[in-house]
């Protein structure tokens, strides 16, 4: 499938794992593992993503970083270059260089962990 049919824009409520998911240059980067929102406050957090690389393939695109939801796919906001380099959900999730506040730093880690809780089954 193209990045360019990927159909009406959609909820990230109604997101089904396994969609496509395209870098900013419209390459297919992989599939959504599991979308990481706080469903009862209605925030949608961001989407793991699973680049299909073997062990170690799950990245971490944070919200700001998913422009649009699709019924066949979610398109990123960075090129698919950049992917790689996106964080990986861990139980322990690394110290992570400073970009901002650290208050954001934190909730970004916090993120991090409850993706790997759902992708390990400890949720």
């Amino acid at each position: 499938m193209a990045a360019d049919d990927l159909g009406a824009p959609i909820s990230y409520l109604v997101l089904e794992e396994g969609a496509d998911v395209y870098s900013s240059d419209r390459e297919r980067v992989g599939k959504v593992e599991h979308v990481l929102a706080a469903e009862e406050e209605d925030i949608f957090d961001g989407v793991v993503i699973d680049t299909e690389t073997g062990p170690g393939g799950w990245r971490f695109a944070d919200a700001p970083q998913v422009t649009e939801i699709h019924e066949r796919g979610v398109l990123l906001a960075i090129p698919a270059a950049e992917v790689k380099s996106l964080p990986e959900p861990s139980a322990n999730p690394a110290a992570l260089e400073h970009h901002g506040a650290e208050d954001a730093e934190g909730r970004l880690e916090a993120k991090l962990r409850r993706a790997w809780d759902l992708i390990s089954g400890n949720y």
